[in-house]
This record gives C-alpha cells, sequence and structure tokens, in this order.
C-alpha cells in the first residue's frame, strides 16, 4: 500500500482555518456527515443564504415551493406527510413527544434513548416507564422486546404512547411491525427515531424502515447517513393518531424562527440526488463494503460484529453500514484502537467504546476508505499477534455482565436498569446541593450523566445514584471516554435533590 500523505496541522485557534486544513488533510471520514466531505452539485452558500423573502415560501405556513418540496421527500420516504427540521432529529423528537403525549401523562420509552426524549419528558413533566434493550453476545445494548412492550401496555392502562429508538447507535434494529401492531391494538401511537436509519429505505440490504412497519411518527437525520449538511432530518407523519396541527405548532416552537435556507435546499438537493443517482451510488457502495466485511473474516484477533452471529433474540437486525470492531482477546481498549487508527493510519472513526470502535459508512464511501481501514485493521491484527506470543490476556466474555479485565467496560456494562425516585421534572426543579461523585452514593440526582457520543443516560435526574454507577462513571473516565451532562466543568460535583 502506498504511503499515505497526511498535512492535518491542527493547532489554529480559528475553526475555519482549522476546518480547511483537516478537509484538506489525508485523514478519512469513517464518521457524520453521511456525504464523507464529497460534494453533490451544490450553489455557493453565500449567494443563496436568505430569509424569508417574497416567492420563497415560508417553511411553518408552507404553501408553495416548500410544500412542494416537503411533499418530494414524503414520496421518496414514503410518508403520508414530511416535515423539513433544520434544527436536527433533537426537533423532532422534541416535537413528536410533545404532539403525542398530553402534558403529565405517562410515556413508555426505550431506556436507550436520545437525551433529546428525555428532555422532552422533563418539558412535558412526563411521567416515564422504561422498556430495557436486550444484551447482546458483542457487548452492545440489543433490541426491545416485543413481549416486553405487551407486558407493559397490559399492565399500564395509563400509558399514553409509545417511544423507542430503531436502529441504535449501533445500527441494531427492533421489530418495528410486530410493535406498531401491539401498540395500535390499544389506539396508542408509536414514534420512533429512526435518526440513523434514514437510509433503509433505499435498499433491501438494509433493515426494514419504521415507516414501512406502520410506526405513526418517524424521525430521520439526512446529515447523518446521507449526502446532505449537518442539522438537517425529516420528521414523518405516518398515521393519523397524533394531531397533526398540533405536532406543526410544536415544530415552530421547538425550531428557529430564521430557518436556514441553505440547510432546507440541502434537504432538497439531497432528495433529488437519491431519487436520480442511488441506484448508481448504491452499485458502487455495496459490493465495496460487502467485500470488506468478507476479508475482514480473517482477522485473527480483532473481531467485526455481524448480525448473522448474534441472536435474533437479542438483536433483531443490524444495519451492516455500521462497522463495529472489537479489540476481541487483545491488550488494547477501544480508545487506543480508534488512535491508533487516527495516528497511525489516519483515518477518523465516529467513536470509540470500552471495547469496541465504530466506522460510520455511507453510499459516499470509496474503495479507497475501506481499503485503508482494512490495511489498518489488518496491521494492528498482526502486531497483537506477535506480542501474544509473550503474553497472554485473559480472553474476554461480552456476554457478562462483569467483565473479567479490568481495562474494558462493554456496554452491558455501562448501561444499568435505572432506580427511578422520582419524575425528571419534578428532580429539576427542586432545591439541589452539590456532592462529589464519590459521596453521592443514594442521592437522588438532579443532573444527567452520559457517554457523547452517544447522548444515552447513564442516569437521569430523579434516578439514584448507586455505588456500581459512580464506579461506572470513575471506569469510562479513566478509559479516556467522554462523560457529559455535569454543570460542573470539571466532572467531579454532581447536584443532587436536597431533601
Amino acid at each position: 500500500m502506498s504511503e499515505i500523505k497526511y498535512t492535518w496541522q491542527d493547532d489554529s485557534p480559528f475553526l475555519d482555518k482549522r476546518l480547511q486544513s483537516y478537509s484538506k488533510s489525508g485523514c478519512y471520514p469513517f464518521h457524520m456527515p453521511g456525504h464523507k466531505r464529497a460534494p453533490i452539485e451544490f450553489p455557493n452558500p453565500y449567494s443563496i443564504d436568505i430569509t424569508e423573502i417574497d416567492r420563497f415560501d415560508n417553511l411553518y405556513h408552507s404553501s408553495g415551493i416548500l410544500k412542494e418540496a416537503q411533499q418530494r421527500a414524503a414520496e421518496l420516504f414514503g410518508a403520508k406527510e414530511t416535515f423539513f427540521l433544520v434544527n436536527g432529529s433533537t426537533a423532532g423528537i422534541l416535537s413528536a413527544i410533545s404532539a403525542a403525549v398530553p402534558r403529565l401523562s405517562t410515556l413508555l420509552m426505550a431506556r436507550n434513548s436520545h437525551k433529546s426524549a428525555y428532555h422532552a419528558v422533563h418539558l412535558r413533566g412526563l411521567e416515564t416507564v422504561y422498556l430495557l434493550p436486550a444484551s447482546t453476545e458483542f457487548g452492545i445494548s440489543g433490541s426491545i422486546s416485543p413481549a416486553h412492550v405487551a407486558q407493559a401496555l397490559s399492565d399500564l392502562p395509563q400509558i399514553s404512547a409509545v417511544y423507542i429508538t430503531s436502529p441504535t447507535y449501533d445500527g441494531v434494529t427492533s421489530d418495528i411491525r410486530t410493535i406498531a401492531e401491539i401498540v395500535h391494538a390499544y389506539n396508542l401511537p408509536l414514534i420512533v427515531d429512526e435518526a440513523h436509519g434514514a437510509h433503509f429505505s433505499l435498499s433491501e440490504e438494509f433493515p426494514e424502515s419504521a415507516l414501512d412497519c406502520g410506526a405513526d411518527l418517524v424521525i430521520q437525520s439526512l446529515h447523518k447517513t446521507l449526502p446532505c449538511l449537518t442539522q438537517t432530518a425529516l420528521l414523518h407523519i405516518n398515521s393519523d393518531r397524533i394531531d397533526r396541527d398540533s405536532l406543526e405548532n410544536f415544530l415552530s416552537i421547538y425550531q428557529t424562527s430564521s430557518p436556514s435556507y441553505l440547510l432546507m435546499a440541502s434537504i432538497e438537493q439531497c432528495v433529488r440526488f437519491l431519487t436520480e443517482e442511488r441506484e448508481e451510488q448504491l452499485a458502487k457502495y455495496m459490493p465495496q463494503l460487502k467485500n470488506f466485511y468478507r476479508q475482514a473474516k480473517s482477522l485473527k484477533h480483532l473481531r467485526i460484529f455481524e448480525k448473522n452471529s448474534c441472536n435474533p433474540d437479542t438483536c433483531f437486525d443490524h444495519d451492516i453500514s455500521k462497522i463495529l470492531i472489537s479489540v476481541g482477546s487483545s491488550d488494547l481498549t477501544g480508545q487506543k484502537l480508534y488512535r491508533k487508527l487516527l495516528h497511525n493510519y489516519y483515518i477518523q472513526l465516529e467513536m470509540c467504546s470500552g471495547h469496541y470502535v465504530t466506522a460510520l459508512s455511507s453510499l459516499m464511501d470509496t474503495q479507497e476508505g475501506f481499503t485503508r481501514l482494512l490495511h489498518g485493521l489488518k496491521e494492528i491484527d498482526d502486531e497483537i499477534s506477535l506480542s501474544s506470543r509473550h503474553s497472554s490476556p485473559e480472553p474476554v466474555i461480552f456476554g457478562s455482565r462483569t467483565t473479567r479485565q479490568p481495562n474494558r467496560l462493554t456496554s452491558n456494562d455501562i448501561y444499568q436498569p435505572p432506580k427511578p425516585q422520582m419524575p425528571i421534572a419534578m428532580a429539576m426543579e427542586q432545591p439541589a446541593e452539590p456532592l462529589s461523585l464519590k459521596a453521592s452514593t443514594g442521592h437522588i440526582s438532579q443532573e444527567f450523566l452520559y457517554l457523547y457520543p452517544p447522548g444515552i443516560p447513564l442516569i437521569a435526574p430523579g434516578e439514584i445514584l448507586t455505588g456500581k454507577i459512580i464506579g461506572i462513571v470513575d471506569q469510562c473516565k479513566k478509559l479516556g471516554l467522554t462523560v457529559e451532562g455535569l454543570s460542573d466543568g470539571s466532572g467531579r460535583n454532581i447536584k443532587v435533590v436536597k431533601l
């Protein structure tokens, strides 16, 4: 393989200069956004940056060009109606929950939901009942069980709606078709955060879209997996179970009053690109992706996640565009593997966790990217083989709740069943006092604690801080993972409810 030229100088104090330096470097992007810095046809952004002027419609009262653009998006994705989102999926999630769930009522939601769903719970004063994802052998959170949904709805008649994340940040999907049938039998709406699955409808190689499976509201981030600018997303209406006027009203509340025409133009151009060129792009991308998986089977120590190696009861389906790479039985951690790929092979991945890394691919990727990733993984794998001749690291059992190596944390270890004591909104509105994390055991948190990415809470306001959770937070920090949510910038103190 020829030598890679990498020239990124990241010491500039100016964002624009640092961005330009990165864009000109040899660093390959296996991360969002899905356009992968490969521009599709688009004008100079300054030349089309306008506000609501004559002949250009109004996003929140569309009746002309924007209404027609949203209709074309609905036709492409198979929705009854589609709204453009210029504040990302966050605005769609806030609006969907607010419109579907009356204030002070109860939401049945997947525990592994993005923080924006928890913010909607706070703003609407909702009670929450959690659906816990299954644990997988790979050590990541799996699917939501339809049986658990059915049991919760049978036991708790106060539930007003159901909210599920599918796919997860790792690409794991749930059986949305069966879940939708169960939810609709109670005449309730099903909201699906499909932010990471906007590409599903493009090919049968991907899991089924929640729209095709009967979900009532579906939120998709175009920028995550498709050629669209960051912050672009769609909110799809798929039934009459949620009041449309209420939904539109909340969209105008949670989104900016000056929606970006640049972002709306990017959404429209993405829809046009997919309509006209997706087959050509898929014909290049899919064979490259499948070939990567085939060749990666030769790795001796590192392990690539494949859905056929997973129990269908814990992983209903998986999006192959999300490449999950475990450190296997080596003495590496996810953070170390992430750094090796970045500094030695100039590959920027999406994220790292305790025992694996994630490379996000899209139909805009190139053969160069897959070749470089495979080359880097094989060389690292060979290095592990050489070092293993001198030492024998203890193997990790990924399905275990307690990892057998102290430098490892799987998702199964990190995300523990919560111990709620009071609703999120109530906890956040109580008097609070700061305590050191080490001294907070047994207290009720008034703050979120989550790893970012993906933004899923380890602890939410109103939940009891246990010694186990505090220990997990400490381990995450030691592994170099980013723990966010605390108002204390040092990350040492947490606000707890003052009783």
